[in-house]
């Protein structure tokens, strides 16, 4: 059955009460600021702001992405992975890819498809806590040391974790060739000297 235009609208828009609400509702389940703002698609600036239950006169400007049509179906990720896979191979070319790192947990499923298409190894830059965008590489899959890699996430905002995960792949001496993500709330093209590709910009005007 498909959903009216204005049912699927409506699910997306909520007002600041309600956003505030669910926010609430993901610190009393244990979710941090980081992890919040990864389920409601708001950048880690917005969270804090919504659950300090700041006045309007300091709301930070921001965009709320929904992509749920998309990672229902995961024929649908796929597609939107061959899709960033192409953008790094124009960037970087097929044979200048190792690995591609997912950042937790939205772009997980992305990097996936990317690496698959690409015929590189996987990883991922998981979430814990500490301060905003603070993680660590997991040990369970491919590696970065010694390897060219490119970073996929789903929506960058302020560009913290991705910064924190070009730093830690750098450490480990990795070389961070591009950053691709779904959806670039900024305008920035790049990011730590790393190359940043958006497939959808969306920035306040």
């Amino acid at each position: 059955m498909r959903l009216s235009h204005q049912r699927i609208m409506s699910s997306m828009v909520l007002s600041i009460e309600e956003l505030r609400a669910q926010a609430f509702g993901m610190r009393k389940e244990g979710l941090n600021s980081q992890q919040i703002a990864d389920e409601l698609s708001l950048s880690q600036d917005t969270i804090s702001w919504l659950l300090t239950e700041g006045g309007t006169e300091d709301r930070p400007t921001d965009v709320r992405i929904g992509w749920r049509s998309i990672g229902v179906r995961p024929e649908r990720i796929a597609a939107v992975g061959t899709i960033m896979a192409d953008v790094a191979d124009e960037e970087l070319g097929l044979a200048d890819i190792d690995t591609v790192v997912g950042i937790s947990i939205n772009g997980i499923t992305f990097a996936h498809e990317v690496a698959r298409n690409l015929g590189a190894e996987f990883t991922i830059f998981r979430n814990v806590e500490g301060e905003d965008g603070k993680g660590v590489l997991s040990n369970k899959y491919g590696k970065v040391a010694g390897k060219k890699v490119v970073i996929i996430d789903d929506v960058l905002s302020s560009g913290v974790t991705m910064g924190k995960t070009i730093e830690a792949i750098r450490a480990v001496g990795g070389e961070v060739g591009l950053a691709v993500v779904l959806v670039n709330k900024t305008t920035r093209n790049e990011i730590k000297d790393v190359p940043l590709r958006g497939i959808i910009r969306a920035v306040p005007v």
